[in-house]
């Protein structure tokens, strides 16, 4: 017999893994993350993530493997484990956000090279160099919300 507590914490999984899904990730990604985010240690075994979602491991497989690659979890091993688990730190939003900041500059080369190409006085072209400039703000104001961010905790 399950209590309550287990009840509303699958509820909640369900509910929030539902709104990250309709955002754009994919399904079992946002049930194992959202998982993850609610279990006090912040990590878990495949085994015991496909025991909590009731699911198989299969499907734990590749959902770990996509939130790793997104910097939302990582992969670890305690000394004598012989077992992987998957872990969310306490500041996983902050870092996934810091690590746009690569795929940002990324972006930014290929949309120069795109406005180059098409020329700034097409249509095209302004609309690809309109994009660059706005990673190009985004990542400045991202920067910015992260030392704000940061000295809030500081205060905290």
């Amino acid at each position: 017999m399950t209590d309550s507590r287990d009840d509303d914490v699958a509820r909640f999984v369900e509910r929030f893994a539902l709104l990250l899904s309709e955002a754009g990730m994919a399904r079992m990604p946002a049930r194992v993350f959202t998982r993850l985010l609610a279990t006090d240690s912040g990590r878990m075994t495949a085994a015991e993530l496909a025991e909590a979602l009731d699911v198989s491991p299969a499907a734990i497989s590749g959902a770990v493997r996509y939130l790793d690659q997104v910097h939302l979890i990582h992969k670890g091993r305690e000394p004598g484990e012989r077992r992987d688990h998957y872990a969310v730190d306490d500041n996983t939003w902050l870092e996934a956000i810091t690590n746009r900041d690569k795929l940002y500059d990324a972006w930014n080369s290929a949309l120069t090279d795109g406005a180059e190409a098409l020329g700034t006085d097409s249509r095209a072209g302004k609309r690809i160099d309109d994009t660059r400039r706005f990673f190009l703000f985004l990542k400045a104001e991202t920067a910015a919300m992260q030392e704000k961010w940061r000295a809030q905790e500081a205060a905290r």
